[in-house]
């Protein structure tokens, strides 16, 4: 089983409204709206970059691991996420080939999406988001 394309990338920053106007005047993306998600203490934004969306997390609790990421390295590129058909099973033939999971069944994430996260340290340091659409 495959990823089916490249979802979004994760940026993580302090304030969505103060970088808001770089994504969206500067670089002309598409801003498709804010959202929050509780279970993740994050306030996001996407912009559309044709078929790829770029997601903004600004934490919304300082315990949140956005909040920590920030504080230990600051602004920049969080995660990279990746479409899946099947998160559930991704996710098992995933751990049976020995990759460690973050999240070991999925939660839900913005957009309504099933979500989980590969832990960066077996993906060659790049922390990987699976998503699963509302609906699929």
């Amino acid at each position: 089983m495959s990823v089916e394309s490249l979802n979004h990338i994760g940026i993580a920053v302090r304030s969505i409204d103060e970088q808001k106007a770089y994504y969206e005047d500067t670089l002309g993306l598409e801003f498709e709206g804010f959202e929050d998600v509780p279970s993740q203490k994050v306030r996001v934004a996407f912009f559309r970059a044709g078929d790829v969306r770029v997601e903004l997390l600004e934490p919304t609790d300082p315990e949140s691991a956005v909040a920590k990421f920030l504080e230990k390295r600051g602004e920049g590129l969080h995660h990279v996420a990746y479409t899946v058909d099947d998160i559930r099973a991704r996710i098992k033939e995933l751990q049976q080939s020995g990759l460690r999971m973050i999240d070991e069944q999925p939660r839900r994430g913005a957009h309504h999406m099933q979500i989980a996260f590969m832990h960066p340290k077996s993906t060659f340091g790049v922390l990987t988001e699976l998503c699963q659409p509302a609906g699929a």
